[in-house]
């Protein structure tokens, strides 16, 4: 139904009405926010208990994965079925949440999902309209899908994989995590040994619009070398931000990367090797 999993924010007005909207605007004030205004039938989905589950940080990370069955019944409760268009936005450049309800979306799927490049910030300055009632979606049955568990990796295959030249294991945090000059969510710093540095944020242009396919294929270059997609696997801290590469990498035509959802909260609480410069 989409082009790609980018929409602009100025062509989200002629779906009001013939989509699903989620409006995943994360942080301790994002149900205030989504109160306040949002656009016209969005629904608010809660990182911390629609797109993620409490669980054991060392078995998953702190935000690990629902079940796949909760999963795919909360879809259905949004009135998502296989051929309902779907667009989702946050106010982070689709870090915060954005890109890992997209990412949940097609891992299950659904094929027409797009996260509205810019998110909150370029609907408004685009002139869309905005409400502040709740969204009322009419129900429907859970979500059907073919897949039996989701397609991410755990700590076991990225250590197989973290030394080996064919493939690429990618930490989208910023500089200063990644080296360990500072870690203030986890009880460790460092990074995965092996790993590359792509700060997700630095694939965003001005006003948290993202860089050009051309401008992403030449950074994505710089670290694949000659490895496919296919050989590639993205962590952050807890599995919400590394979406944000799988999604630029989507966008440029380098589908096919893997989440490592559980990433550093889980890895560094594992014992498991690490890394800091």
């Amino acid at each position: 139904m989409f082009s790609g999993p980018l929409i602009a924010a100025s062509d989200v007005v002629r779906w009001l009405g013939k989509t699903v909207i989620l409006d995943v605007r994360a942080g301790p004030d994002s149900i205030q926010a989504y109160e306040t205004a949002h656009v016209p039938g969005a629904v608010w989905a809660d990182l911390e208990t629609d797109l993620s589950e409490p669980g054991d940080p060392s078995l998953g990370g702190r935000h690990p994965l629902p079940s796949l069955d909760a999963w795919l019944a909360r879809v259905g409760r949004w009135g998502v079925t296989p051929s309902t268009p779907v667009f989702v936005y946050d106010a982070a450049g689709g870090g915060m949440a954005a890109a890992r309800a997209w990412w949940m979306l097609r891992a299950v799927g659904h094929e027409s999902v797009a996260v509205v490049d810019g998110g909150w910030q370029a609907l408004c300055e685009a002139g869309i309209p905005i409400e502040t009632d709740d969204a009322h979606p009419k129900p429907a049955a859970p979500y059907p899908t073919r897949v039996a568990s989701w397609p991410s990796v755990d700590s076991d295959f990225v250590e197989g994989v973290r030394s080996d030249p064919s493939w690429r294991v990618i930490d989208a945090r910023a500089h200063e995590r990644y080296t360990g000059q500072s870690e203030p969510l986890d009880p460790i710093a460092g990074h995965i040994p092996g790993a590359h540095h792509l700060y997700w944020k630095s694939l965003l242009d001005h006003e948290d619009v993202f860089a050009s396919s051309e401008v992403l294929r030449k950074r994505f270059a710089q670290i694949l070398g000659s490895s496919s997609p296919e050989q590639v696997v993205c962590y952050c801290g807890s599995g919400v931000t590394a979406c944000h590469l799988l999604l630029a990498m989507d966008a440029c035509g380098l589908s096919g990367a893997k989440l490592y959802v559980g990433s550093w909260s889980e890895w560094c609480r594992q014992g498991r090797p690490r890394a800091a410069e």
